[in-house]
């Protein structure tokens, strides 16, 4: 497949914006570029909690707390009309997650439940460590390049929400994610590095179309969780989860970036999430959600349903992407461009 995408605007314009997958991205993307009206409240009721429509949508809207989109008025950030749209939206999609996240009793079983390695071994990250190819990292990399490219952030903004030892330590690993104060360690920037070794573009939001509804479903879910302070808890959950289970997957990775030549940024990037995250799991466990849950032990349930709800989502889009990649097919909407180091190997795009 050699389909370019559009040429991007500069990182200082923002991203373009998404090409709409519905009705209601449709209508919120126009109302941004100021050509149309926001959607109809049947619209947001009518689109499905976790499909490509609304998840677009929500996207859009949060995007606008990150670096917004070219073309996009920075004064829309908190736009009225544009609020109460996500807000129905927002609804929508909390609400299915609520219903449909099973979750654990109590914190210590969720985090619990986090510390037992799958007997299987057939998630995603054995699938790659084990039967990965560079076409599989590359649309790996490409999807996981929405959150990873802004590392960190969605998770920054609990920290006003927080104060005394959970605030401290949260902030302490936070420091950590944007590489100790080096611009060159910050982790986003890690992660572009990997990016370029495995021939993808490195430009902010460059990979939005390509997406999938389920990986749009994980970092949304981020976002929801960090701009509601009544949601606390369960973004100090998510990041628990995140935290607990990154160093094994990141080994994992690793290898999987060794095994098929990747690059050295590329398997940098993830050898240093099995040292960092090793270190980031005790300080979480021990002094962002105990300190959280000592000084306001009634968001217990929120802690273990944002534990909970990571992991389902996380298997809904790791089930999309091995289903795809099983059946031997690309598991993103818009076709890679070719790598810019050839090679048989890393052309091998489905």
């Amino acid at each position: 497949m050699d389909t370019e995408y559009d040429t991007p605007p500069t990182d200082r314009e923002g991203p373009r914006p998404p090409t709409a997958r519905g009705p209601l991205s449709e209508a919120v993307g126009g109302y941004l570029l100021g050509t149309g009206p926001l959607p109809a409240p049947e619209t947001v009721a009518a689109a499905s909690p976790y499909g490509d429509d609304l998840q677009l949508a929500l996207y859009q809207c949060y995007e606008l707390h990150y670096r917004g989109f070219a073309g996009v008025s920075p004064a829309l950030e908190w736009d009225p009309g544009l609020l109460g749209t996500r807000a129905a939206m927002e609804d929508r999609f909390l609400s299915a997650l609520r219903a449909d996240t099973p979750v654990h009793d109590s914190v210590a079983d969720a985090v619990g439940a986090l510390l037992v390695e799958p007997v299987d071994g057939k998630g995603v990250s054995h699938f790659l460590r084990d039967e990965g190819e560079l076409w599989h990292l590359r649309e790996y990399a490409a999807q996981r390049s929405l959150y990873h490219l802004k590392e960190a952030d969605p998770h920054a903004w609990v920290l006003p929400r927080l104060w005394g030892r959970a605030k401290a330590a949260m902030a302490a690993v936070e420091f950590d994610e944007y590489g100790g104060g080096r611009a060159e360690r910050v982790h986003a920037r890690l992660f572009a590095d990997l990016m370029a070794d495995l021939g993808l573009d490195t430009a902010y939001g460059r990979h939005l179309d390509a997406a999938s509804a389920e990986c749009l479903v994980t970092v949304n879910m981020m976002s929801l969780f960090g701009l509601h302070r009544e949601l606390r808890g369960a973004l100090v959950g998510h990041f628990a989860a995140v935290e607990i289970t990154s160093s094994p997957g990141s080994r994992r990775l690793a290898e999987a970036m060794r095994r098929a030549g990747a690059g050295p940024a590329a398997e940098h990037f993830y050898d240093e999430h099995v040292e960092a995250d090793a270190v980031h799991e005790q300080i979480v466990r021990h002094e962002v959600i105990d300190g959280l849950l000592e000084q306001e032990p009634h968001l217990a349930a929120d802690v273990a349903f944002g534990i909970d709800a990571t992991e389902f989502v996380e298997g809904r889009f790791g089930a999309q992407l091995l289903a795809d990649w099983r059946a031997g097919r690309s598991s993103l909407r818009t076709p890679l461009s070719r790598p810019s180091r050839e090679s048989p190997e890393i052309s091998h795009i489905p």
